[in-house]
């Protein structure tokens, strides 16, 4: 069985060297377990939460905030 080739998050480079990938999180898929998120140790601080899921938060919040009474 061959290693599975892991990119960096942030610039999209093949990671070759196991000293220089960091484990960032785990992403969930809509069927099946999902995949492991790898970045470079220098981009590792870079990485951000998804901006789409962000976007649907925040307006979620502000319909929930401009409901009266609640």
């Amino acid at each position: 069985m061959t290693a599975a080739l892991r990119f960096c998050r942030h610039c999209d480079e093949p990671l070759t060297d196991p000293e220089d990938a960091v484990y960032v999180g785990h992403e969930p898929a809509n069927s099946g377990p999902g995949w492991d998120i790898w970045a470079h140790r220098a981009h590792a601080d870079l990485i951000g939460p998804d901006p789409v899921a962000a976007r649907i938060l925040v307006r979620v919040l502000i319909a929930r905030a401009s409901r009266p009474g609640t």
